[in-house]
């Protein structure tokens, strides 16, 4: 392997800015480089969907096979005064920004491994490279991700664990919007004649269980906004949150505890409430008897490694591919630190995720 390359094609794909819905520099990297292998990458017209400035990139290799390699092209943050810094064991940024690992580092795992088994005349199996947009927000690229009926299972190379260590099940989560309208007066001259929105939502909130509920749920409100001056008692009031658990069953019921709560509270004070919710990602397991989960087991045996499953409470392509029927695992690839300015990959982790990426489209 020539580590060296794989170095340079991360730090070209991580100076490019593409946040979610902004992928098209990142998918014209990705379709430029693979037409010089001689590939023909396509997009698909997710972008309708997803109000993306691109579709997924998709690329057959051989007849497509039976199983995707995935990553996804946005970033959770902009990268575009990237300073990435290469030191004797890992990658950084200088500090002022994210150094984009989550998941550029994941595209040039596969790209570099294409590339390498290609120059090097290696014989590898027939499979589809996708690159996915909008996962940072909405899972929306690889929920309407252009995928082959012969497709049978996923590896998804987007991970923040290290290469050994993968996650075989993750959490699904619905968020919800609460819109409350209460009665505007004025505060001083007649307070009694209001119904005080930001009440209504103070005491709803009161009297429901937040953070983690359980070892398998957590709630949580992340915005609320009302009211519109200090003399007017507040007639709206705008909550948005989520719920999420590995039992969709405990979220439909927390779900709908919130909405009872809240209609409850609302009526008591004359006010009223509008209460909407939408699944952003549903949860799921792969089971050790699935044949994504037996082939990843053997390839890390295989170099070496100790496979590690473990659970997620954070959300992937991994979701939106289980839940369309396609056994998928999200690969550890070592992205520490993903979204912060201390962002890094050690050196180590980029070439041993290669080399678990060649390992697994390599011919027995």
């Amino acid at each position: 392997m020539n580590h060296p390359r794989l170095i340079e094609i991360f730090i070209q794909l991580a100076k490019i800015n593409a946040l979610s819905t902004e992928e098209a520099p990142v998918a014209d990297y990705i379709t430029s480089f693979l037409i010089n292998l001689g590939l023909t990458p396509e997009k698909d017209n997710s972008s309708n969907q997803t109000g993306s400035n691109t579709g997924n990139i998709v690329c057959k290799i051989g007849n497509g096979g039976n199983f995707l390699m995935l990553s996804h092209m946005d970033t959770a943050r902009p990268t575009s005064e990237l300073l990435p810094i290469v030191l004797e064991d890992r990658i950084v940024s200088n500090g002022k920004t994210v150094l984009g690992v989550d998941n550029r580092a994941g595209i040039a795992i596969l790209l570099y491994t294409i590339e390498n088994a290609f120059k090097q005349k290696k014989e590898i199996k027939d499979f589809t490279l996708s690159f996915t947009t909008c996962e940072e927000t909405t899972l929306g690229g690889s929920s309407n991700l252009r995928i082959d009926e012969n497709i049978e299972y996923a590896f998804i190379f987007d991970s923040s664990h290290r290469p050994g260590t993968f996650i075989h099940a993750a959490c699904g989560a619905k968020s919800f919007n609460i819109a409350i309208t209460g009665k505007p007066s004025h505060s001083g001259i007649a307070p009694e004649k209001g119904i005080n929105a930001i009440t209504i939502a103070a005491n709803a909130i009161s009297k429901l269980e937040w953070g983690r509920l359980d070892n398998d749920t957590t709630a949580n409100i992340g915005i609320l906004q009302g009211g519109s001056a200090v003399n007017v008692i507040p007639e709206k009031v705008v909550i948005d949150g989520e719920v999420r658990s590995f039992d969709m069953t405990k979220v439909e019921s927390v779900t709908r505890k919130i909405n009872i709560v809240f209609e409850d509270e609302a009526t008591k004070l004359g006010g009223s409430i509008v209460f909407t919710d939408l699944w952003d990602f549903k949860p799921f397991t792969v089971s050790k008897e699935e044949e994504v989960f037996k082939n990843i087991e053997k390839t890390l045996i295989h170099l070496g490694l100790e496979p590690k499953p473990v659970i997620s409470l954070g959300g992937s392509d991994a979701n939106s591919l289980n839940g369309r029927g396609i056994p998928s695992i999200n690969l550890g690839i070592g992205a520490q630190n993903p979204h912060a300015n201390d962002e890094f990959i050690f050196i180590e982790d980029l070439i041993k995720s290669a080399e678990i990426a060649f390992e697994l489209i390599r011919k027995n």
